[in-house]
């Protein structure tokens, strides 16, 4: 499954905006009325939600892999629970990196399986529940904000700081998934990736309603041993140009791009054309760990891309050291906390 959000959200809002605002009314109320009513069942351990407010990709899985680092370097367990987009699977499924495929369990959980256990299942209590007998003792939640399905003690939610939110409307007239305020009132702290001004607006917004605003950049790793290179960057993820703009700011020879839509599955022609357009052109092919990921999973040919492509591989790094640590004993106190309230 593949999502590819209209352009139009990401713009001053106009007449296409307008005119899907009565529906947007009607997604709005139903869905703020599940956030503001939500009395989601809990699990014996703590629980740390990486969300966002929009549809489209913000940041979340290097934000988990962040923070499993750190509950790890706490010595804790953790382990992360994924509805699996993008993948097949409809069941409860254990990851395994090793041998599970993209097509099966999504692109995601397969990156995040590399450091931490992951489970995919859309009933997040049975995931959680099944992490906790697999001897995790601190569960993050990536993504499952509004769906409300599991109580989370701690809500961080993430922001690319150069498209922010949108245009600010309510799906469909927006990439909102619900009205903004009712999302901030279960938030507990903003995080915004990047440094671009494009988040402003949800900044001013969280400020105003007391909530801490933490701040990280993605920065590529390994980027000094291909700088001499001249390259072909394609990109599937929630929005490519991001990822083109930080090639560019590595200084790296981007002669050609090619974006594709979210969680794209490369289709033999679209591979054969990468391949032949590289060479043609004498250039490096390079893409995103996700795309790759998929691209393994793919026919011969998208295999041959994978084979013949870069990855340019990414760390989230937070502006203060003790950002992510700090986040994890928040979540453990208000878990100890929920838990003495129970007593």
């Amino acid at each position: 499954m593949t999502s590819e959000a209209p352009p139009f959200w990401w713009e001053k809002p106009d007449w296409r905006a307008r005119a899907l605002s009565p529906l947007a009314r009607i997604y709005g109320a139903v869905a703020g009325r599940r956030i503001r009513r939500a009395t989601p069942p809990t699990v014996p351990v703590p629980v740390l939600c990486v969300g966002n407010f929009t549809v489209g990709g913000a940041g979340k899985t290097p934000t988990s892999i962040a923070l499993a680092k750190a509950a790890k370097s706490a010595g804790l367990k953790p382990g992360i629970v994924s509805r699996g987009y993008g993948g097949a699977f409809s069941g409860l499924h254990k990851v395994d990196p090793e041998h599970d495929s993209a097509r099966h369990v999504g692109d995601e959980p397969i990156l995040l399986a590399r450091h931490a256990q992951v489970v995919v299942c859309a009933d997040r209590v049975a995931g959680a529940s099944a992490l906790i007998e697999g001897g995790c003792d601190f569960i993050i939640m990536d993504d499952g904000f509004q769906s409300a399905r599991l109580h989370f003690d701690y809500a961080l939610m993430v922001v690319d700081a150069g498209r922010g939110i949108g245009n600010g409307k309510v799906l469909p007239a927006g990439p909102l998934r619900a009205p903004l305020t009712d999302q901030l009132v279960r938030t507990d702290a903003l995080l915004k990736i990047g440094t671009a001004s494009g988040a402003d607006q949800v900044v001013r917004s969280a400020a105003r309603a007391a909530k801490p605003i933490y701040e990280a950049v993605l920065r590529p790793v390994g980027v000094e041993h291909i700088s001499q290179q001249r390259f072909l960057a394609f990109a599937g993820i929630g929005d490519p140009s991001k990822f083109f703009t930080t090639l560019n700011e590595e200084r790296l020879e981007i002669v050609q791009t090619k974006p594709f839509p979210d969680h794209h599955p490369f289709t033999d022609e679209e591979a054969a054309d990468l391949i032949k357009d590289a060479a043609e052109n004498h250039l490096t092919l390079i893409t995103t760990a996700k795309d790759h990921v998929r691209l393994l999973d793919g026919s011969p040919t998208a295999r041959k891309l994978a084979e013949q492509t870069l990855v340019l591989e990414v760390d989230l790094i937070f502006n203060h050291p003790q950002t992510a640590q700090n986040i994890i004993r928040d979540t453990r106190e208000r878990a100890k906390a929920r838990a003495l309230k129970t007593l």
